[in-house]
């Protein structure tokens, strides 16, 4: 079995898989790494493998601990992935968005696919049906924007996420939701247009923490999964073990 252990820019994730299925997961701001862990040993005790995957800087006494129980491959640029990367800039490639397009390589094998994740940055990343990862784009993320206008303006609030009514807002609040939630929309569905100006066969993956909020209102069609991320991670952890 595999443990999986995604630490993100807010969230911890921990997911368990048997080979391919996923059996098991959990996510939390403030979860206590140790305990958790020893937990999830506890009621999985034939975990043998683990991939940790961090956006930033891991703890050296969690990575220590998990490194005294089981066999573990922290993620980064030199792993071997099951696709080529002709991003010019590996090193600065984050190893989420590696975990996204393996996902991609492996569930949909010879296809033309973009990936769009839907966290703290919106990451958009495209393999080809050659299995070659090309590169993609970022922008700033649903609460990213909310907190921009708050933070470099003097009157503007900060509001919580909401789905505007109409597209014309006729209040400050109003106008927010529309410019922040219809710009998303438009951005999203543009892109996924221009894609398939080029890849006519272009098969759409949505994923991250704000893809079912916004998954219903694009035009475009799309393959919905919150968990691809892990899905891909394991698929890393597997193929780094059967080599």
């Amino acid at each position: 079995m595999n443990l999986i252990i995604d630490i993100g820019n807010t969230l911890v994730k921990f997911a368990v898989f048997q080979q391919d299925e996923l059996v098991f997961q959990t996510s939390g701001e403030d979860i206590i790494f140790e305990n958790k862990f020893e937990s999830i040993l506890k009621k999985h005790p034939k975990i043998d493998k683990c991939i940790i995957s961090s956006v930033g800087k891991m703890d050296e006494q969690a990575l220590n601990l998990i490194k005294h129980r089981l066999k573990v491959l922290v993620l980064n640029s030199e792993t071997n992935f099951p696709f080529k990367n002709l991003y010019t800039t590996p090193k600065t490639l984050g190893v989420d968005r590696l975990a996204l397009v393996s996902a991609a390589s492996i569930e949909y094998p010879n296809k033309n696919c973009l990936i769009i994740d839907l966290g703290s940055c919106i990451t958009y990343d495209f393999i080809s049906a050659e299995n070659n990862y090309l590169g993609g784009a970022i922008s700033p993320g649903l609460r990213m924007r909310y907190k921009a206008l708050n933070n470099f303006t003097a009157k503007l609030p900060l509001l919580e996420t909401k789905l505007p009514e109409n597209m014309i807002g006729n209040s400050t609040e109003s106008a927010i939701h529309s410019g922040i939630i219809f710009g998303i929309l438009n951005e999203i569905d543009g892109l996924i247009d221009s894609y398939r100006q080029k890849y006519i066969d272009l098969t759409v993956i949505l994923t991250g923490g704000d893809a079912y909020f916004l998954s219903k209102q694009l035009k475009n069609s799309i393959f919905a999964n919150s968990n691809f991320l892990l899905l891909g991670l394991n698929h890393i952890l597997q193929f780094n073990s059967t080599e």
